[in-house]
């Protein structure tokens, strides 16, 4: 049952005349609006939801300076990136290790503008030096994996690891990071193949991409963008709210937040669609040296990630007759009753498909982690606060889950007062030529829980 008395929180967009042209609904669980926003377009990131979204929570809760917002998959940092413009303090939480550094990165901006203009000169000038004297290629094949040589001709490939090596050779200050951030920018727009989401395809060529001869210039340019960036968001922010980006588990209790210390939790989690989080960093991980092998990024980042994705799976691990954990099936008996059949569908649909996708794990790991981020999340919150997820439901093998009212209804087995959800757009739709797709609507929605 839906409350009466709290507002829907794009209530006033329902009729087309009312709906501000700059903010779509249908944009909001996507990164199309922080692709050229300052900040946020640092680093593209498919997975990550739109800032605007944020930025309509924070007017629609009241969210001001002197208050705290919490994000338990900040992911890149958008929620953090907004409470910091708004001089509003914030927690981020984020288990990928490399997403973390970004959002870290992003939410840096105690910079002395001239010393930094400096800084990026110096880099390019060490940079066209070492390019002007020759430099040696004969230990590219040392330093990176096949996939990296495959995205790159070999010319582009020495022109970026100069631009690495001049980084890395950097004492480990801010610059540092912010200089990494801006190389990392460039590496799927550079790529000679196509590097899109979910996964980068080497035999696929590029219809267009920079000549290896303009990479120095195009850091040159990225780097004074994103300083360009910070000067315009310092000029309009009195007081920058201080962002504290954890790089841990969301499923765990975070003893750096207190209990009842937070005003508003805002986040888009992961969805039970079967992305893989981690292969969606492996490109920018390779070429960092971060990770050389499939078998580097499941230890570094898969094993770390609250189940999204079958390739976290290795189903002899598993009791595949209790896949449901006792947290959840004590806590919330009538969703684990509900979402019994359906696993036990799941497991069976799987024998009779290609792939043989564990998606009966899946699903039950998926809301086995939620419901521990749930207990967290409100642990977190104040009384009467809320918890504002942006998130789509699911129907692996054809079956479909309804992710948003599972976890409304888990929500309130945890405490929570009551949830509402709110339709943001119909999904799936990239997909509907595939034969072995399912033919079950999808939807992205708003799902919020007020404590």
């Amino acid at each position: 049952m839906s409350l009466p008395f709290q507002p829907r929180l794009f209530d006033d967009w329902d009729e087309p005349d009312d709906r501000p042209d700059d903010l779509g609904r249908a944009n909001l669980g996507t990164f199309q609006d922080s692709l050229n926003a300052p900040i946020h377009s640092w680093f593209v990131y498919p997975a990550g939801f739109s800032y605007k979204a944020v930025e309509q929570a924070f007017n629609f809760y009241h969210i001001t300076p002197g208050m705290r917002v919490y994000d338990p998959f900040a992911g890149t940092g958008t929620t953090n990136v907004v409470a910091s413009q708004r001089g509003i303090d914030s927690f981020g939480i984020e288990a990928h290790p490399f997403v973390y550094f970004i959002a870290r990165t992003k939410t840096f901006w105690d910079f002395d503008f001239v010393q930094l203009r400096s800084d990026i000169e110096q880099l390019i000038k060490t940079i066209r030096d070492t390019i002007r004297q020759q430099a040696d290629d004969s230990s590219l094949e040392a330093i990176y994996p096949e996939l990296i040589h495959k995205c790159y001709t070999r010319e582009k490939l020495l022109r970026l690891h100069v631009c690495r090596t001049a980084i890395e050779q950097l004492s480990p200050t801010p610059f540092q990071d912010f200089a990494k951030v801006g190389l990392t920018h460039l590496l799927r727009a550079a790529a000679d193949v196509t590097t899109g989401w979910p996964y980068i395809a080497p035999q696929k060529a590029k219809k267009a991409s920079p000549n290896h001869a303009d990479i120095t210039s195009l850091l040159r340019d990225q780097l004074f963008r994103m300083l360009t960036d910070l000067q315009s968001v310092r000029a309009v922010t009195a007081q920058t709210g201080r962002a504290v980006l954890i790089n841990g588990d969301a499923r765990k209790r975070q003893e750096a937040i207190e209990s009842q210390s937070v005003n508003l939790a805002f986040t888009s989690p992961p969805y039970l669609n079967n992305y893989d989080y981690a292969d969606r960093t492996r490109l920018e991980m390779y070429f960092w040296g971060r990770a050389k092998t499939w078998r580097d990024i499941t230890h570094q980042v898969r094993d770390r990630l609250m189940m999204s994705a079958t390739t976290q799976i290795n189903r002899s691990d598993y009791d595949v007759a209790k896949l449901l954990s006792e947290n959840l099936v004590n806590n919330a008996p009538l969703v684990s009753a509900e979402l019994q059949p359906k696993i036990q569908a799941l497991s069976k649909l799987r024998l009779q498909k290609g792939g043989k996708k564990s998606y009966d794990i899946l699903v039950a790991g998926y809301f086995n982690d939620m419901l521990r981020v749930l207990q967290e999340t409100y642990r977190i919150l104040e009384p009467g606060a809320s918890f504002v997820m942006i998130l789509g439901d699911s129907a692996p093998y054809g079956v479909y889950i309804p992710t948003h009212t599972y976890l409304g209804e888990i929500a309130k087995t945890v405490g929570f007062a009551d949830y509402k959800v709110e339709h943001l757009r119909k999904r799936g739709d990239k997909w509907k030529d595939n034969p072995q797709r399912h033919k079950v609507p999808l939807q992205e929605s708003i799902l919020t829980l007020r404590k």
